[in-house]
């Protein structure tokens, strides 16, 4: 699985359209899939975050802090 295209290809579908930033912040596994037909595997899911949200801070300051909630909802699923 190539995890920065994936990156790549959500941070093209999420710039600039908040409503699917609120959807990849709130449940970022089905906005993977919604958006990339793609069934990511949760083990997967902390990298390809980490890389969009680390892109799309780039484009817009607030989305970093998006990622952060994000992550730390992703360990606690996993008990870290």
């Amino acid at each position: 699985m190539d995890i920065q295209k994936i990156i790549t290809d959500l941070v093209s579908k999420l710039s600039g359209n908040k409503d699917l930033i609120a959807q990849f912040t709130s449940d970022p596994l089905k906005a993977i899939k919604d958006l990339l037909g793609i069934d990511l595997d949760p083990s997967n899911l902390s990298e390809v975050v980490k890389g969009v949200t680390a892109k799309l801070g780039d484009l817009t300051g607030d989305i970093t802090k998006d990622g952060a909630g994000i992550l730390d909802k992703i360990k606690g699923v996993f008990g870290k």
